[in-house]
């Protein structure tokens, strides 16, 4: 019998105490794909190392590759490949020549195309096991294929290739998972359809490499130096950082598809980034408590801004996209080789600490690393030569988990020695003996503890034996993917025609693709020298105001980020000249999208707003949850209100949620909402509304042939608009025209058509509800940016 005589075999050279050790069942392993480049570079020797490591287990295994190419071709290739399969340099020749002879009889190839093949797979399984004698534990099925071809395999696994009742499977499969949010949610509803989620493994090999394996449990083991300082008191920034030299050459049709965020920055890095900034569970060995502080972490995340990233692209990479993909010669690809991005936390372990996620082909060298940089309160006042240098408070306090590759050219774990002397497991990590000429992140390497792991090992050795053990925490779950995707699928959206900054690659690089972080923004230190095609054509600055007048009322045009920076300044002096007249300031703001750049212009560039003294009304809300993604107040809170000290009791949310009922006439929250204004708001004249224009020429959520609002006596009513959610809470138009000072923000070529129209009709709230806004005694402005006057 085959099985028994490969056991014999491998008894006879020490490998196994006694025959009767096996007895814990039968695994068999299915190598999809096991024909193709990541099998032959990784998944194979990986396998081959389980095998080694798990000989004397208990457990039996054999091993079945599969492919679309016929039985003789392919197994010809897969037997090419196992032949030179290799042992660790640790290993015996002589366990390891019989081990590798062992293996290679253990495994098979077959031709995988059919639901007849899998079929054919499942009974060979079965009778192999049964003459044998053995009971089965498990089947592996290894996806090393493109994920198309996930939902057909998985429907022949599903329905012919399942283990019997009592055994597990597992699935694993390899990234990418999905393109953006959408079809990450299709391909996963595919998935699960087929499978449990426990029976599913995706596969993300950063976390099978050593370092990155290693953040959890290095800040489990150093909780008493760690959890004084791991937080924003003391974390100055965090840099999460995968530069590689090669380009994208061989790789375009993959590439143009993906690009550096989907392709390393989504997945790779975001895994990293989450080992640092979740919340330890009480046991890190839990991998149920370890992937729900994961989910928690993600749900902590600020929302990706547009201004949230630095893009990048080599120049040579237009020229391989035609070639490669056969495009013509004036094909321009908008495809980022190179992305910096600034991540923030809301949790309040992590406000405000900047989290830097960088990657790019074509740099100046090739490494990894996850690095957190401490602040440093210290003053020297012993000049540095005469000071002991390696335990010196003044020099940088730093803990870096080095992925690989770059100077140190291995996985490691550095700590400056003016921190603390880690904790590492003597087993598996050891101090390493420096290199005293060598410098990370300038300084010498004497100025840390330096450790290397005792064996180094491919990530997918790692992953591969923490599917044979289970351990889901090393792995994506379907919930935590969809979180990233729903993380980053915003940030793709907006930068899909972004222009990107072009540099030449290497080391000529320079500085070029420099970024630095301002006011919660990120963008390139060095100007892009630009040269204007037509230089006799006129530029933005020669027009900035085309008119002066817009429906009898002033008008401020310029480009959009202009206008609302004027309209930002604007807002805060009409603030302070009336704080310095009254001691307060009335400030009623509309939602929509509008007013969210305008937000996070006063957040982030206007420190001398008083906003102790002004209370922040709201000109309409959508009848939801203040805490629903759809209210207005969210967004209010989101962009602004998190950001500035507007006194608690300043802020006046509308009460759209009463009773736990959203906008229910009896609960009479348009009557508080207006005596709550009555109290407050000297004659119920606000001192400045922000309004804004819809396309159908609505305005605050006053909508054409309104029934309310638009006239009588009622200050806050509830409306209905014609798109979700229908229901809405707004000021109506007699009280936003008592206002001393109506401002209308509107921008966006969207916005012309209705412009336009709006400059050649008169007074008619009921068709166009933004022409009956017309301020009793105060002063109108309308600020229009060019796209929306000019089209």
């Amino acid at each position: 019998k085959m099985l028994r005589r490969v056991l014999c075999t491998v008894l006879f050279v020490g490998a196994l105490p006694s025959l009767a050790e096996v007895s814990q069942g039968h695994i068999s392993v299915v190598l999809l794909g096991a024909t193709g480049d990541l099998a032959k570079k990784y998944l194979w020797q990986g396998l081959f190392q389980l095998y080694m490591d798990q000989v004397s287990s208990g457990h039996s295994f054999t091993f079945h590759g599969a492919a679309l190419t016929a039985l003789e071709p392919g197994q010809r290739l897969m037997f090419d490949v196992l032949k030179k399969l290799a042992c660790p340099p640790d290993e015996s020749p002589n366990r390891c020549a019989v081990l590798k002879d062992q293996f290679l009889k253990l495994s098979q190839y077959h031709q995988l195309k059919t639901a007849e093949n899998y079929t054919v797979l499942n009974r060979e399984i079965e009778t192999l096991l049964r003459q044998e004698g053995l009971k089965e534990a498990g089947r592996i099925f290894y996806f090393s294929v493109p994920p198309f071809a996930y939902t057909e395999i998985a429907r022949h696994i599903n329905s012919s290739c399942r283990p019997p009742p009592g055994a597990w499977l597992r699935v694993v499969l390899e990234k990418p998972f999905g393109h953006d949010l959408e079809s990450a949610q299709q391909l996963a509803a595919e998935l699960t359809s087929f499978f449990r989620e426990e029976e599913m493994y995706r596969v993300d090999h950063y976390l099978g490499k050593q370092a990155v394996a290693h953040i959890l449990p290095f800040r489990d083991q150093n909780r008493q130096f760690l959890d004084p300082i791991w937080n924003r008191h003391h974390v100055e920034r965090v840099e999460i950082v995968l530069k590689e030299t090669v380009d994208a050459k061989g790789r375009v049709s993959f590439y143009e598809q993906y690009g550096v965020i989907r392709d390393v920055l989504q997945n790779h890095l975001t895994e990293a980034l989450m080992f640092l900034t979740m919340e330890l569970p009480a046991n890190v060995s839990r991998a149920e408590e370890v992937l729900q502080c994961k989910l928690q972490a993600f749900q902590s995340l600020r929302g990706l801004e547009k201004t949230s990233a630095v893009l990048g692209q080599y120049q040579a990479y237009a020229s391989q996209v035609q070639e490669e993909l056969q495009k013509a010669q004036d094909y321009i690809s908008t495809t980022p080789t190179f992305a910096g991005v600034l991540i923030h936390s809301d949790n309040l372990r992590w406000e405000g600490v900047p989290f830097l996620l960088t990657s790019g082909k074509a740099l100046d060298e090739r490494v990894g690393y996850v690095r957190v940089l401490f602040k440093n309160r210290a003053y020297c006042t012993q000049s540095e030569t005469l000071r002991d240098a390696g335990h010196s408070q003044c020099k940088a306090k730093q803990i870096v988990f080095y992925i690989g590759h770059g100077a140190l050219n291995t996985p490691a774990v550095l700590v400056s020695r003016n921190l603390f002397r880690p904790v590492m497991p003597e087993g598996s990590w050891r101090e390493a003996v420096g290199q005293p000429d060598l410098h990370i992140f300038g300084q010498p390497l004497s100025d840390y503890y330096v450790y290397s792991p005792v064996k180094e090992r491919d990530a997918y050795s790692v992953l591969i034996s923490n599917i044979y053990h289970g351990r889901k925490d090393f792995f994506i779950t379907t919930e935590n993917l969809l979180a990233s995707w729903g993380f980053w699928t915003p940030l793709l959206d907006s930068i899909s025609d972004q222009p990107l900054r072009l540099y030449p690659g290497g080391v000529e690089n320079q500085h070029l693709l420099d970024f630095e972080m301002v006011s919660g923004e990120v963008a390139f230190t060095l100007a892009e020298p630009v040269e204007l095609l037509n230089p006799s054509r006129l530029t933005p600055s020669d027009y900035k105001t085309i008119q002066s007048k817009f429906r009898q009322s002033p008008l401020v045009s310029a480009w959009s980020e202009d206008l609302i920076s004027q309209l930002a300044s604007d807002i805060e002096k009409a603030a302070s000249r009336t704080v310095a007249r009254s001691g307060q300031f009335h400030l009623a703001l509309s939602g929509g999208s509008s007013p969210v750049v305008l937000f996070q212009r006063l957040a982030r560039h206007h420190y001398a707003f008083p906003w102790k003294q002004t209370h922040i009304w709201l000109v309409d809300e959508r009848c939801v949850p203040l805490t629903d993604t759809e209210s207005n107040f969210f967004s209010l809170h989101k962009h602004l209100l998190q950001s500035v000290r507007v006194p608690y009791f300043n802020i006046h949310p509308m009460p759209v949620h009463l009773n736990q009922r959203l906008c229910v006439e009896e609960d009479r929250g348009t009557e508080l909402y207006a005596k709550e204004i009555m109290a407050l708001v000297p004659n119920a004249s606000f001192d400045l509304v922000l309004l804004g224009l819809g396309t159908d020429g609505h305005t605050a959520s006053l909508f054409p042939h309104s029934e309310n609002g638009l006239e009588g006596a009622q200050t806050v009513v509830l409306t209905e608009s014609p798109v979700k959610p229908h229901q809405r809470m707004s000021l109506s138009l007699p009280l936003i025209n008592k206002a001393r000072q109506v401002f209308v923000l509107v921008l966006g070529r969207g916005k012309h058509d209705i412009t336009t129209l709006l400059s050649r009709v008169g007074h008619e709230p009921r068709k166009w509800p933004a022409s009956g806004v017309s301020p009793s005694s105060g002063r109108l402005v309308w600020y229009v940016d060019y796209e929306a006057l000019l089209g």
